[in-house]
C-alpha cells in the first residue's frame, strides 16, 4: 500500500533535510515534485492542487525557513496536511441504535462487496460481541446468494434462508422481520452490483434503503480502480447517500490515489481497508497512521496491535522465559516464522517499522514470503532431537533434511547459520538483561516489543 508514492516522497524530503538552511525556492521546487508524485499516484487533480497550496502557505513562513531544522518542519506540515486530507480522525462503524440495526453494503460488481460484508460480520461478531444476520439481495448474479451463505458457514455467522423468486425489497423486509423475531443486533444487507452505474441499480438500492432505514450505508470500492473508485463514490453518495467507504485490495495498490482522494472529494470517511483475501484481513482506517506510512515513518501502533491479536499470550510468555535464559532452539525459530507470517509476512512488518522503507526495497528481491514456508518445511523435516540440538546436524543429516523438505542443502545451511546468529544474539541480550542494562521485554520477540523483527532475521533473505 502506497509503496511507490512513499518511495518518491521519501526521496524528495531526504533531499530537503540534507540541505540544512532552506530558501523559499527550495520549498517551491520540492513541492513541485510532490505535486507530480501525487498525480502519478492517481490522486485527483483538484485534491492535489488544494493540498500543495495549503502546504506551501504554511511551509514558506519565516518560522519554518528560519528554524533549526527547516526540512523536518516541512515534513511535519506535509504529514499534518496528509492526515487532514485523509479525514483527521478514525471513523468506526456505527452500530449504536435500536436493534436490529441495518448496515447497507453498496458498490459496483466485482468490488468485493460480498466478501467485505462477511469480513465486517465476522469482525462485529468477534470483537463487539454482536449477533449478526447476513442477507444477500443480489438476485441477478449467479450463485451470489449461495456465496454469502458459504461465507457465513465459514465464519460462523447466520445468513437469511434463500427463497427463490423473491426480489430485493421483499428479502430486505424478511431479513428485518427475522432479525427482530430472533433477537439479532445487526443485519448486513449485501446489495447487487452492476459493471457500471445505471438508473435501475440506483432505483433498486434506494428502494432497499427506504425499506431498511440503515444506520450505515457503506460503499465498497476497489482501490485498484483509482479515480474510477472516486467517481463511483461521488455518484452513490449523490443518489443514495453513503455514510462511509470500505476500500478493498489496499494491499495490492502501490499508488494509493483512491484513498487519498476519496475523503477530500466525497467528504465521507474511509472506515475500513481490506488488506487481503482472508476473512480477518480487514483493518480500521487510521488517517494519522496511514500518513506516517506514506512518509516512511512506519506504523508501530498498528504493528503492536497486530502482534497482540496474532501472538498467543501463553506462547509469548513461554518464549520470553526461554530467551531470558539465553535459550533459543529451532522450534523457537519455527514459532517466530509462523508469527511473522500471521502478521502479514516480512513485507507487512517492514512496512510498519520506522525507517525500514529503504531496507524493504533493498531486500525486495528475496522477500517472497514463500521462503517462510520453505524454512518451516526444513525445520519440520528434522527430528525432535535435531531441533533441540542443531549442532548434531552433520552432512548426512543435512542431505536427509533437504530431501524430506523438498529443499537443498545450501538452504538448510542458510537456516542453520541464521539460527546460530540469532541464538548468539539472544545470549548476549540475556546477559545484558542480567546486568540490568537491557532487560528482556514480554512478548518473546527478541527482547523488543511484541512483533519487532527478531535479531538477525534479515539474514534470512541475504
Amino acid at each position: 500500500m502506497f509503496d511507490s508514492l512513499s518511495d518518491r516522497l521519501s526521496g524528495i524530503f531526504d533531499g530537503l533535510k540534507r540541505r540544512g538552511a532552506l530558501k523559499e525556492s527550495d520549498v517551491t521546487e520540492a513541492l513541485r515534485e510532490v505535486r507530480v508524485a501525487l498525480l502519478e499516484a492517481d490522486v485527483a487533480l483538484p485534491v492535489v492542487k488544494d493540498f500543495v497550496s495549503r502546504v506551501k502557505e504554511k511551509a514558506i513562513g519565516q518560522q519554518v525557513l528560519k528554524s533549526v531544522t527547516p526540512g523536518q518542519q516541512v515534513v511535519k506540515i506535509v504529514n499534518d496536511e496528509l492526515v487532514a486530507m485523509l479525514g483527521s480522525e478514525t471513523s468506526a462503524i456505527n452500530t449504536a441504535g435500536v436493534p436490529p440495526v441495518a448496515i447497507l453494503m453498496v458498490g459496483l460488481q466485482g468490488s468485493g462487496k460480498t466478501t467485505t460484508t462477511a469480513k465486517i460480520a465476522k469482525r462485529l461478531t468477534e470483537k463487539e460481541n454482536k449477533k449478526v444476520l447476513m442477507a444477500s439481495l443480489d438476485v441477478r448474479r449467479p450463485a451470489a446468494q449461495e456465496q454469502l451463505k458459504i461465507l457465513g458457514e465459514q465464519i460462523g455467522v447466520k445468513t437469511l434462508p434463500i427463497i427463490e423468486g423473491q426480489m430485493p425489497v421483499e428479502i430486505t423486509r424478511r431479513a428485518m422481520d427475522a432479525a427482530k423475531l430472533q433477537g439479532f443486533d445487526v443485519v448486513m444487507l449485501d446489495t447487487a452490483g452492476r459493471l457500471h452505474i445505471d438508473q435501475s441499480l440506483m432505483a433498486e438500492v434506494v428502494a432497499v434503503r427506504n425499506t431498511a432505514m440503515p444506520l450505515e450505508t457503506l460503499l465498497v470500492a476497489d482501490s485498484l480502480t483509482g479515480q474510477d473508485a472516486v467517481n463511483v463514490a461521488k455518484e452513490f453518495d449523490a443518489q443514495v447517500g453513503i455514510t462511509g467507504v470500505a476500500l478493498t485490495r489496499m494491499d495490492g495498490d502501490g499508488r494509493g490515489g483512491a484513498a487519498l482522494s476519496m475523503r477530500a472529494v466525497t467528504g465521507k470517511p474511509i472506515k475500513l481497508a481490506g488488506t487481503g483475501e482472508k476473512m480477518d484481513a480487514l483493518e480500521d482506517f487510521h488517517p494519522e497512521r496511514v500518513a506516517s506510512r506514506i512518509l516512511g515513518m512506519g506504523d508501530v501502533v498498528s504493528l503492536v496491535e497486530k502482534a497482540a491479536e496474532t501472538i498467543e499470550k501463553e506462547d509469548a510468555e513461554k518464549m520470553a522465559k526461554k530467551m531470558a535464559k539465553g535459550e533459543f532452539d529451532l522450534d523457537d525459530l519455527r514459532t517466530q516464522l509462523q508469527q511473522m507470517a500471521k502478521m502479514g509476512g516480512m513485507k507487512g512488518v517492514l512496512g510498519m517499522l520506522p525507517g525500514m522503507g529503504k531496507l524493504k526495497g533493498a531486500m525486495n528481491a528475496g522477500m517472497d514470503d514463500k521462503v517462510f514456508k520453505r524454512q518451516e518445511a526444513i525445520i519440520s523435516s528434522m527430528t525432535q532431537k535435531e531441533r533441540k540440538q542443531p549442532k548434531m546436524i552433520n552432512a548426512s543429516r543435512k542431505k536427509r533434511i533437504a530431501a524430506g523438505s523438498g529443499t537443498s542443502v545450501p538452504e538448510v545451511n542458510k537456516l542453520l547459520k541464521m539460527h546460530m546468529q540469532m541464538a548468539k544474539m539472544m545470549k548476549k541480550m540475556s546477559a545484558m538483561g542480567k546486568k540490568g542494562r537491557m532487560p528482556m521485554m514480554p512478548g518473546g520477540m527478541g527482547g523488543g516489543m511484541p512483533g519487532s523483527l527478531p535479531p538477525g532475521f534479515d539474514k534470512l533473505f541475504s
